[in-house]
């Protein structure tokens, strides 16, 4: 596992410093949806990440946000957001990263999530613990709901269902110290398990926003699960993520239906 630790981290600094480096550069931009996106560098960052395993490990499997699946023949998978915060980049708000995780037979064992605006290197592995540029994290020890501090986001088709996060976010708006949508799921989690957040839940995200950022915070003493605090898989429709103090008072909160 320390060879594969060792690779993520390069590859996510490799594809940190390209994104950084073109950050103020005016950018090309395609639209997946009405409010959807992505960029030139998205696509740059991709290629970089995904050239190097197929270099280093031919045989594995990758799940990338912008390029079709590759199934490999042997049991390992890497599971890729080259740029999450795509919409904040293409402004110039610099809340982005680059999120990595490595998948054995099912199971998340190594998260790297890349900050390069701030150089904030997190990196998690299975029964290891998470740290940010080599410190161990440890999530926060709120343990009432009113005095958190909670992360959350919006799914693109905000503007055609009626499953658009409204109506949760409303519910615990008032109830918490205060809630931040900075635009980056991986970064919320993994602000989660350095405690700078107490909470995060979101719903419709996929894969590759959330394997690297939720082995962070179980890593760091958090807990995860459904809205409904029902166990959470890579598929499921919604995720709530907690310092583990909170938990069952956010599922509460959010049980408006």
């Amino acid at each position: 596992m320390l060879k594969w630790k060792r690779f993520a981290i390069d590859i996510a600094l490799k594809s940190g410093f390209l994104l950084k480096e073109k950050f103020n550069s005016t950018h090309k931009i395609q639209y997946k949806g009405d409010i959807n996106i992505v960029t030139e560098a998205d696509k740059m960052s991709e290629d970089l990440i995904i050239d190097a395993i197929k270099s280093n490990s031919c045989d594995h499997g990758i799940l990338s946000e912008e390029s079709p699946a590759i199934t490999g023949t042997g049991k390992l998978r890497w599971i890729i957001d080259p740029l999450d915060g795509t919409t904040n980049y293409s402004h110039g708000y610099p809340v982005f990263c680059v999120s990595i995780a490595l998948e054995n037979e099912g199971v998340i064992v190594l998260g790297v999530i890349y900050d390069p605006m701030r150089e904030d290197m997190f990196v998690a592995v299975r029964g290891k613990g998470a740290y940010l540029n080599n410190k161990k994290l440890k999530v926060s020890s709120v343990k009432d709901i009113s005095r958190s501090l909670l992360a959350t986001g919006f799914p693109y088709d905000i503007r055609e269902s009626k499953e658009n996060n409204l109506d949760y976010f409303n519910a615990m708006a008032v109830k918490v110290q205060a809630i931040r949508r900075a635009g980056s799921a991986a970064l919320d989690l993994a602000y989660l398990a350095a405690g700078r957040f107490d909470g995060f839940w979101e719903l419709k995200l996929k894969p590759w926003d959330t394997a690297a950022g939720c082995l962070m915070v179980e890593e760091a003493g958090g807990v995860i699960s459904d809205i409904a605090g029902k166990k959470w898989h890579l598929q499921s429709p919604s995720l709530l993520a907690s310092n583990g103090l909170i938990h069952k008072q956010m599922i509460k909160v959010l049980r408006i239906k």
